[in-house]
């Protein structure tokens, strides 16, 4: 909130970041006050019924206000081209809020092609700026100036944080284990016998575990030297070595991709699990800082000669507070980011999975003949 010369007269600006992932409807931002009233913006990120931007200044506490309540106010309304500001929208009028028609503003704002092109500076790094502007004309009843109850909006922001980090906590997602290979090349020649022999148990040795990463080229030389072997070999261990030398390049790329796509779950997994933390340590912060307010709150009750130093105290407090919401607020951003993110990564592991059985069964085929 911007101090004026004038106390009728206060403005505030809202910055939304990530503007174009916003799923909800509508948004509202925090209230501030004017004049002892408090107002909020409210926002319709694609449109109310239309397909612009809808704007529009609101009462928060309507309900709680005394039984016909009035505010005479004038106002303004800007979206902030951040680039240019020469492009900015400003729109302005005045406006007698009451019980029946708690806010007022602009259903068709800005068009929402002009809000996302590209040439404007409105959605710069994905952020809208939202500017309010209110002038106080006549309040009746004539508002009783009592210091605000920082504790109001505590609830409410508390409360979803804290359904978000016990969702979390609900849904865990496990982590597998990585396979790992390197390219090698086939080769054929015809074997001796002892070569024959020193190639099975090559083989054996590289059957016993598969996801040793130097055992492509070990194992591509064994194959290739029994599949040329004119003895040594019965028929069954022949067919087996051929189906799976025909297929060779496939499953060891199966196995390559399934590394990778697991790699990058597991990346994705412990990013998300870092802001998690942070995202837990600012909803410790919420609670000790909801339980210092409340002990404020009673202590400035009781002890009214000390208002001034429960005032400073609580100025303190609410500016630290306000300094943790930011950082709550970037955390959840962060974190609903890699949900995104794990969940994408999660599914093309599964894809990767599938692959990989198919030569896994194959793998178990050849494996049964030597091993």
């Amino acid at each position: 909130m911007d101090a004026q010369n004038d106390v009728n007269r206060g403005e505030f600006t809202w910055k939304i970041s990530y503007f174009s992932e916003q799923d909800a409807s509508k948004l509202y931002s925090e209230a501030f006050t004017v004049s002892g009233c408090k107002w909020r913006i409210l926002v319709f990120p694609k449109g109310n019924n239309t397909d612009h931007l809808s704007l529009y200044l609101d009462v928060p506490d309507s309900a709680s206000l005394p039984s016909g309540w009035t505010r005479n106010a004038r106002f303004s309304l800007s979206v902030i081209d951040q680039t240019n500001s020469d492009r900015s929208i400003r729109k302005g009028t005045q406006h007698v809020f009451t019980v029946r028609q708690s806010d007022r503003g602009y259903t068709s704002f800005i068009p929402l092609t002009e809000l996302r092109s590209r040439t404007g500076g409105y959605l710069a790094g994905d952020t809208l700026v939202i500017k309010a502007e209110v002038c106080i004309l006549e309040v009746t009843p004539p508002v009783n100036v009592q210091p605000a109850r920082p504790t109001d909006d505590f609830d409410s922001y508390f409360t979803s944080l804290e359904e978000l980090i016990n969702a979390a906590e609900t849904n865990g997602v496990s982590v597998g284990s990585s396979l790992g290979h390197r390219n090698g090349a086939l080769t054929a020649k015809i074997p001796s016998l002892e070569e024959v022999q020193k190639a099975k148990q090559s083989l054996k040795e590289c059957l016993s575990d598969l996801f040793k990463l130097n055992m492509k080229d070990k194992l591509s030389e064994a194959l290739s030297t029994l599949s040329s072997a004119r003895t040594g070999l019965s028929p069954e261990q022949q067919i087996a070595i051929q189906k799976f030398r025909a297929n060779f390049d496939d499953f060891t790329s199966d196995f390559l991709t399934f590394e990778q796509d697991n790699a990058e779950f597991e990346l994705q997994k412990l990013q998300q699990d870092q802001w998690f933390s942070t995202m837990k340590n600012c909803h410790e912060g919420h609670i000790l800082c909801k339980q210092l307010m409340g002990d404020l709150v009673k202590e400035e009750a009781e002890l009214k000669r000390m208002m001034e130093e429960v005032k400073c105290r609580r100025d303190k407090l609410l500016s630290d507070w306000e300094v943790l919401r930011v950082q709550s607020e970037e955390a959840k951003l962060r974190y609903r980011d890699k949900q995104k993110k794990v969940a994408e990564a999660e599914e093309k592991k599964r894809i990767a999975e599938e692959r990989m059985s198919r030569s896994t069964t194959a793998w178990a085929n050849l494996k049964a003949q030597f091993c």
